[in-house]
């Protein structure tokens, strides 16, 4: 992933938006920063994960096993919660299941269903995981308050809404 360290100043806005008059100066600079601190959480993440040897997809693929009563779930489940396609999430499937953090549950009926269940292994790694994660993330959020995470939830959530703008042609439907 290219991380813009080198943000634009107010002047180099400015020429740009000279150029296209479409450009708000305050919407880049704003968009842009929130972009490079994105980039900044997901490396640090990846980051603390690495140290449990554990890699973004496969710690989500956890999680969300995690979350379910039975810690089952289908393949295709997991790719539709992750937001991956199916062949990423077979993958993924298949090196946590290397590495016996997962196994295949075939259906006694019908042998093509498979479902895909957390392992003791597999939730010890979370054991060990989320106490550390829990930890960095409690200390990176410290300097937020309460109201002001309440206001950046807010806010994230209209961001999340105007994201269709960049999947119309020419911003149309908007």
């Amino acid at each position: 992933m290219l991380q813009l360290r080198d943000l634009p100043s107010q002047v180099v806005l400015e020429k740009f938006s000279a150029r296209y008059p479409e450009a708000d100066t305050s919407a880049i600079t704003s968009f842009l920063q929130l972009l490079r601190v994105a980039s900044d959480l997901s490396m640090a993440l990846d980051a603390c994960l690495s140290q449990h040897g554990l890699l973004q997809g496969r710690w989500w693929v956890l999680i969300l096993l995690m979350r379910e009563d039975n810690h089952m779930s289908l393949p295709s489940v997991l790719a539709e919660k992750a937001g991956v396609s199916r062949p990423t999430m077979t993958g993924l499937i298949d090196g946590l299941e290397r590495e016996q953090l997962v196994e295949r549950v075939f259906d006694k009926d019908d042998r093509r269903k498979v479902s895909i269940k957390l392992t003791e292994q597999g939730q010890a790694k979370l054991d060990q995981v989320m106490p550390d994660y829990y930890s960095r993330l409690r200390l990176c959020m410290a300097a937020v308050s309460e109201d002001e995470r309440s206001l950046l939830n807010g806010i994230l959530h209209k961001l999340d809404a105007g994201i269709v703008a960049f999947d119309a042609p020419d911003g149309a439907g908007l």
